[in-house]
């Protein structure tokens, strides 16, 4: 690995940086607790050193032993625009990398990941979430704007399942973000571009494999989500990712992707098989320190699968809102929590929340004082 790359990891993580950001006559910017800045001791890289960087980087995403790699990878990045992957540095510890292009020069985005697999409590997240590891099939979805940790939650719960079941796991990833050594569970890892063509590819290929859990990166096209629900029906247990701001945009997003005749047929499926979705989001603390993980989570009863079944899903809020009993948290009872214990402010959880009403009953009485 090439001294400049590897010198901007070891500041990375003495910054305790989450990302870090190159750009051609630009310093290099980290992220910490969320804010993005220079380093007093980088100068702007020209663009021969970002270059340099991003093929470094781009190497990592071929097959080993690839003939002409660096060329290769040269002429990936001109057609395609951009290159996902995964890196991990000398001391061990593990980043995702974007290469892109913007204005005939080269870019890179690096985001540190977690080096150990850190418990629910320690994310923040309820315990309740650890249930659907015990599930035997359906599926399970974590959701969330980019950046809000359903990565590091998928691989806490695949790395929890990986401990205390006898099992087969494939992963389906772009890239392989978190590497799970096989414990009590066998665990095969597939990244996309590399080891297979695509996610659809890859996950009817997974399914001829004798999966018990399959964990599918993302679940962005209509032949995917077709595909994982099929999955989900057939007898494996499936986690995946989408982009979606909270549990009822989820079951939204899921049945928006197909066309509007099967649209209904789709929402019963999904009603079937849907066993749990969290959506998750992270706030900055008031000093700025940290940040917290505010989670809401949907459990599938049977009130709620007639709901999805029905289209009703406007009417899911107030289920969860309700459903505390069967470990349903709402996003207004997550904040509500953190706001007594003082760990955000006021100002970030009314801009967050979907119901001010609720939070305001939540933190001051149906009197509002």
């Amino acid at each position: 690995m090439i001294p400049i790359l590897e010198s901007l990891f070891a500041h990375c993580v003495e910054l305790g940086a989450s990302d870090v950001h190159l750009s051609v006559d630009e310093p290099p910017r980290f992220r910490v607790q969320g804010q993005l800045a220079p380093r007093p001791e980088f100068a702007p890289f020209d663009a021969r050193t970002v270059d340099e960087i991003a093929m470094e980087l781009g190497l990592y995403t071929l097959p080993l032993g690839c003939p002409d790699g660096t060329e290769l990878v040269r002429k990936t990045l001109v057609r395609d625009g951009a290159i996902d992957g995964a890196v991990t540095a000398p001391d061990g510890q593990r980043y995702r990398f974007n290469l892109f292009r913007q204005q005939d020069r080269t870019s890179v985005a690096l985001r540190r990941l977690d080096a150990v697999f850190r418990s629910l409590p320690e994310l923040g997240l309820p315990p309740r979430i650890a249930d659907f590891c015990r599930e035997r099939d359906g599926l399970v979805i974590v959701t969330g704007p980019t950046g809000s940790g359903k990565s590091t939650t998928l691989a806490t719960l695949i790395d929890g399942i990986n401990a205390t079941r006898e099992c087969f796991i494939v992963t389906i990833e772009d890239p392989i973000e978190f590497e799970h050594a096989s414990r009590r569970a066998l665990v095969n890892q597939r990244q996309v571009g590399r080891d297979a063509r695509s996610f659809n590819d890859a996950l009817v290929e997974a399914m001829r494999q004798d999966p018990d859990v399959i964990l599918v990166g993302e679940i962005r096209d209509v032949e995917t989500v077709r595909t994982a629900l099929r999955a989900a029906e057939t007898g494996h247990l499936v986690f995946t990712t989408l982009h979606a701001g909270d549990c009822p945009g989820a079951v939204e997003r899921i049945i928006s992707v197909f066309p509007a005749d099967e649209q209904n047929s789709v929402r019963r499926q999904l009603a079937m098989v849907l066993r749990g979705i969290v959506a998750q989001h992270l706030m900055v603390s008031v000093d700025g320190s940290r940040r917290h993980a505010v989670a809401e989570v949907l459990v599938n009863t049977t009130g709620v699968a007639n709901l999805i079944a029905t289209g009703r899903t406007a009417q899911i809020a107030s289920a969860i809102e309700t459903g505390g009993n069967v470990g349903m948290r709402s996003l207004e009872e997550s904040l509500a929590e953190l706001l007594f214990a003082g760990a955000i402010s006021e100002r970030d959880a009314f801009l967050l929340t979907r119901n001010p009403e609720t939070l305001q009953r939540r933190l001051y009485g149906d009197d509002g004082e």
